[in-house]
């Protein structure tokens, strides 16, 4: 089961600062950054969650979470290419998968992810993206398609936005931009797991 709230941080400061509020499930979402820095990051990132007994994912850095033994990793499609998938399950780490067309789902689901996420369903502000919103229907459609692999929505989502998101078909709501452009990042994370909690 994944927890209904799901933290992405760009930056292991955030998640320092975040994590403690009773955030349960986190991705750590290095960009731009050289291998020591990011190794440093989710190293310190997965002592932080261990404290607090939060799962700490590993956004695309798969090598350097293997190798500080973290036990859960999120690949987009292109990191699906390099990725050693035998490596990862020999070490018992799950996968969290990106899709956006059945492709690409079809293709996530034959590693048997611990969840896939479709995205995003709402524009998003943060991050320029080549694909669309994906919307509501989608994520429905999505839902019968992956069966019993749980379904994670991201992109755009606030708190407002979470009965119909849940009603759709999501078991869990990924949310980076509208905690992370707050004024009060600590307050508005406090407010998402509330929220989160009465949709669970």
């Amino acid at each position: 089961m994944l927890d209904p709230f799901y933290l992405i941080t760009g930056h292991v400061g955030r998640l320092e600062l975040l994590v403690p509020h009773g955030v349960r499930l986190v991705q750590l979402r290095l960009k731009d950054q050289p291998d020591r820095e990011i190794r440093r990051q989710i190293a310190r990132a997965r002592d932080i969650c261990a404290v607090h007994r939060t799962q700490l994912v590993v956004n695309d850095h798969w090598q350097a979470a293997l190798d500080l033994r973290c036990n859960f990793v999120h690949l987009g499609q292109e990191d699906m290419q390099t990725a050693d998938f035998t490596a990862l399950a020999r070490a018992g780490i799950r996968i969290g998968l990106s899709t956006h067309d059945e492709a690409e789902l079809d293709r996530a689901l034959s590693h048997d992810p611990a969840y896939v996420a479709l995205g995003p369903i709402y524009e998003t502000r943060l991050k320029k993206m080549k694909w669309a919103p994906q919307g509501l229907d989608k994520l429905r459609r999505w839902k019968g398609l992956a069966g019993k692999t749980p379904l994670v929505g991201i992109g755009g989502l606030t708190p407002d936005r979470l009965p119909a998101l849940f009603e759709a078909g999501a078991d869990s709501a990924a949310v980076v931009t509208d905690i992370q452009m707050a004024t009060d990042p600590e307050a508005r994370c406090r407010e998402w797991i509330a929220a989160t909690r009465v949709m669970a």
